[in-house]
């Protein structure tokens, strides 16, 4: 492994080591036009469909849901991704939301992450 990845690696299990106190539980919903996140049982949908997303993806599009109006920009969802001090590439988050637009086209949403050139990106309608 390189050692950016071994890091990632051991924050990750370390992570998943510690245990959520009741109080910090995130309990709210976040829904934008018929895009629905439950954070508490991981569960995304799409007009009732659900989604299978990964942990990053979920992270990311719960950033983009928690600011619904908001352009964030690669190192802002990066922070929302990977809420420890990792270092991975700018295109890794490329990646991500290329996977999260296919998932939620799938399912009907084709607008859902929009690109606002040379600033990051933003939610889209998503049918709302």
């Amino acid at each position: 492994f390189s050692p950016r990845e071994l890091v990632a690696r051991v924050n990750v299990i370390l992570r998943r080591a510690r245990p959520v106190p009741a109080e910090e539980a995130d309990d709210r919903q976040f829904a934008h036009g018929r895009l629905m996140l439950v954070p508490a049982s991981h569960a995304a949908s799409f007009e009732g469909k659900p989604l299978t997303l990964t942990a990053i993806e979920f992270a990311i599009l719960k950033g983009f849901l928690a600011r619904p109006h908001h352009v964030l920009g690669r190192d802002a969802v990066m922070a929302n991704a990977y809420q420890s001090n990792i270092h991975v590439s700018e295109r890794t988050v490329d990646s991500h939301i290329r996977n999260i637009r296919a998932k939620l086209a799938a399912a009907g949403c084709v607008d859902a992450i929009e690109t606002v050139h040379g600033v990051g990106f933003r939610l889209g309608r998503c049918g709302g």
